[in-house]
């Protein structure tokens, strides 16, 4: 067979590639993603609408029906789309088929959507289009609560601080927190006072829309020194704004708090969070699609007492949702059941076989077949998680089979008394074809999940990938790698006619694998 007469010819490249291969290795499992399950790349676009006041009912005629009739027209690839309109806000999932390019959607969706602005009622405001997909997961939870601050400035150090400061992680997608109190300035009308004094609630409106203004003026020089001038008219302190002058009435100025209240105060709540019985807020990171979850904790984790430290000591913080330990936790348990499978795998051949060289041949194929198929997946994308890991263990048993076969028809020659390069290149011919065969069918066995569709797809695909690379990469090390080491380790042993070494037939077999030789 010409390649295994190339890798005696050419042993040194053989050996030299299984090396790089190894050297390779923590490089590879360092720039793969590690998570729990593959990547479900479902892509999904969501498009959020906001009309204060407007009722679920009108929301869904007016605003959700225009914009869903416009995507069907303009947006191509699409699989299905999902709508929900509640009051005052509706939410349109646009669901893409798989392999569909999300940033021309994206620019699609854009564009149809400040088209359609037009038929919609006045004063709707152009929607925030949201890109993700279905391993876009919370993989961390945060709470915060303080003994000494309000809610609304608990809300506001949360999002505006400790949420900016942690999005700068990479892979990381942090929303807005749940609980809290959105803080805003209130003005609460005094009706009857306005009805006395002839005014509306439009002119307290104009009356501090006028009035809160801070305008560009430019620069004036004095002497020989040039000033930037400020023309700033926004009140400093939430109380100046309740001595704004609304009207003048003969010759008496009505100002904002004599028909109404300026206040600070927060939107209605929707939600609460509470720790130990103490309100507080809630902050949810979330990795995206093709990010790691190890990485995106771990650099969350490093920088989250960095920003801890630039707000209130007050202000508490406490973990309590980590995927990162499941994470680890499967990965290791596949890891180990791996390990031990590979070790029985082992033992069983030592005790069969009673030769050390032909372990330690059969043992080096095992780790290096996996490392090919670890490689491959890498290279087209794939992440390490329980479905490629499982795929590998349950490939370890196998893998052992083309090693296997073909030293044990080497052993057949060499004991009929054939030189020992003779017998490597008949011993591995006459098992090409047989052997080729059998990992074929193998594999042959895993091409159905490659037809599945949906989520079940990105589950299963990705398991039959590492089975099939790591036989095809078993096949072939049997007949490049494996014959390159049977001819050096074998070099100076002779086998009698039973295929036992020297003075090894007169040895009990349950001796044989104990014996140094």
């Amino acid at each position: 067979m010409w390649i295994v007469r190339l890798a005696l010819n050419r042993p040194y490249t053989f050996v030299v590639a299984a090396l790089l291969l190894v050297l390779m290795t923590p490089l590879i499992l360092m720039r793969t993603p590690t998570d729990i399950f593959p990547a479900i790349n479902i892509p999904v676009i969501s498009i959020v609408w906001n009309y204060t006041g407007l009722d679920s009912q009108q929301f869904e005629q007016r605003i959700t029906y225009v914009n869903e009739r416009s995507l069907t027209v303009t947006v191509n690839n699409i699989e299905h789309i999902e709508s929900t309109s509640y009051n005052s806000i509706a939410v349109i999932k646009v669901f893409l088929q798989p392999g569909a390019s999300v940033d021309a959607a994206v620019a699609q969706i854009t564009a149809v959507s400040q088209t359609v602005l037009r038929q919609m009622p006045p004063g709707t405001t152009p929607p925030l289009i949201i890109q993700y997909n279905a391993s876009t997961v919370p993989i961390l939870q945060y709470s915060f609560s303080s003994p000494k601050m309000s809610e609304q400035a608990l809300f506001d150090v949360t999002a505006n601080l400790v949420r900016v400061g942690l999005a700068n992680t990479r892979g990381a997608m942090i929303p807005w927190p749940y609980g809290g109190k959105q803080r805003v300035v209130e003005v609460d009308l005094n009706l009857p006072a306005l009805k006395s004094k002839n005014l509306l609630p439009q002119d307290v409106v104009n009356a501090i829309t006028a009035q809160n203004l801070v305008l560009p003026s430019g620069t004036t020089k004095i002497g020989a020194t040039e000033y930037d001038v400020a023309v700033d008219a926004n009140p400093l302190k939430i109380d100046d704004l309740n001595h704004l002058p609304i009207k003048v009435v003969n010759g008496a100025t009505i100002y904002v708090s004599d028909v109404a209240q300026v206040h600070d105060g927060y939107t209605p709540q929707q939600n609460a969070v509470r720790q130990d019985g103490v309100r507080g807020a809630l902050l949810t990171i979330m990795k995206a699609g093709n990010a790691s979850t190890l990485d995106v904790v771990a650099g969350i984790k490093a920088i989250l007492p960095k920003v801890m430290a630039t707000v209130s000591p007050d202000l508490h913080v406490k973990e309590f949702a980590d995927q990162s330990l499941f994470v680890r936790a499967a990965i290791s348990g596949v890891l180990r059941e791996g390990i031990i499978a590979a070790a029985l795998t082992a033992l069983m051949i030592l005790l069969f076989l009673g030769s050390w060289r032909s372990t330690l041949i059969i043992a080096l194929s095992i780790p290096l077949s996996v490392l090919c198929s670890i490689a491959v997946l890498s290279a087209l994308g794939e992440t390490i998680n329980l479905m490629t890991l499982g795929g590998l263990a349950l490939a370890v048993g196998i893998l052992v089979d083309d090693a296997t076969v073909a030293i044990e028809n080497i052993h057949h020659h060499m004991a009929s008394g054939k030189p020992l390069e003779d017998s490597i290149l008949t011993g591995a011919q006459e098992i090409a074809l047989p052997a080729f065969v059998s990992t074929l069918c193998i594999c042959i066995v895993f091409v159905p999940m490659f037809f599945l569709a949906g989520v079940a797809r990105y589950l299963f695909v990705p398991l039959a990938e590492a089975v099939v690379f790591a036989m095809l990469a078993s096949y072939v090390i049997s007949r490049t790698l494996v014959p390159t080491l049977v001819m050096w380790f074998y070099r100076n042993v002779e086998l009698h006619s039973d295929g036992q070494h020297g003075d090894e037939s007169k040895t009990p077999l349950f001796v044989r694998p104990f014996v140094k030789f």
